[in-house]
């Protein structure tokens, strides 16, 4: 927005023709300071926003209008409570543009509806609200009689003795729980430590066994359910298999340079298992295996002899 658009919406703006031996600029421009609001001040209306006291029926299409909508409202005064003016508001309605009528009522301080609408009864109970039963008016004007004012306030003492208990001891159980400030809050404190200290060694205890996330403690339903888990026989097979292969293989990791595939060293041990049979079942017939050691001894006298 312009300076000059911002002036003249904020009624800044005087215009060159304007002197101030004029007045304002609402009588320079000859209208009212609430604009349109005003178009019916002469018979004594104002337009005003009027807020709906409580949920009505719409008396043309019975459709509800809810406490809160609000309209624009026709207000002007129809005649006093005393001093107390009382106030007459006429709208639309929004459902069928149906002319409703509400006034003030000081005496009895609510809204009474004229016409065009009818209030929607809502009845509650009691107890489900949480709330007092408020006395009738017949009751409201035997309370200026002083004996039923003493009975009513007999009723109450004896109320108030038999809730008495009850409400002695809930305050009791309040001030011992809120008497010693210093000892809760290190209870608190206490407690607070220690679930610290307990969540630390379960995420140390985690990232030993290689786990990123923190795992909850062993419970008796845990080791139950895993108690009852079975796995498959091809898994202890699989398992069987890694293990024979593990224990088959040599504990000294091949070279670099000469690599062997897994294949090619089961062969070399199956064969090597072969052979070592073949010498055990020549013993077992009393044939001699040589050594290492009588064999140089041979090697050595055959190049003596030559």
């Amino acid at each position: 927005m312009s300076s000059l658009a911002a002036a003249r919406a904020d009624n800044f703006y005087y215009p060159p023709e304007w002197t101030p031996n004029q007045g304002s600029l609402n009588k320079f421009h000859g209208q009212h300071a609430l604009r349109e609001r005003a178009r019916k001040l002469d018979q004594g209306i104002l337009i005003i926003r009027f807020e709906m006291p409580y949920n009505i029926w719409c008396g043309g299409c019975n459709s509800m209008i809810a406490k809160g909508v609000r309209f624009n409202a026709e207000k002007k005064q129809v005649g006093n409570y005393y001093s107390t003016k009382i106030w007459s508001f006429t709208m639309k309605a929004a459902c069928c543009k149906h002319e409703i009528v509400i006034q003030t009522d000081p005496k009895n301080c609510e809204y009474l509806i004229i016409s065009g609408a009818q209030k929607k009864t809502e009845d509650f109970d009691i107890e489900d609200a949480e709330t007092f039963a408020l006395p009738a008016d017949e009751e409201r004007g035997k309370l200026a009689d002083p004996f039923y004012r003493l009975e009513h306030q007999e009723e109450d003492l004896q109320k108030k003795k038999e809730a008495e208990p009850v409400l002695v001891r809930l305050q009791r159980v309040s001030d011992a729980r809120h008497s010693d400030d210093y000892s809760l809050n290190k209870a608190l404190r206490a407690q607070l430590r220690n679930q610290k200290k307990r969540v630390a060694e379960e995420e140390a205890a985690s990232r030993k066994k290689g786990i990123g996330i923190r795992l909850l403690p062993p419970s008796e339903e845990d080791a139950a359910s895993a108690a009852h888990v079975k796995f498959s026989s091809k898994f202890d097979k699989n398992r069987k298999n890694k293990r024979a292969l593990i224990n088959a293989t040599s504990i000294f990791s091949g070279s670099s340079g000469s690599s062997m595939s897994t294949s090619r060293r089961m062969e070399l041990e199956s064969k090597r298992r072969k052979i070592s049979a073949a010498a055990a079942s020549s013993l077992l017939a009393g044939q001699f295996k040589p050594s290492s050691w009588s064999q140089s001894a041979v090697t050595s006298r055959r190049h003596r002899r030559t």
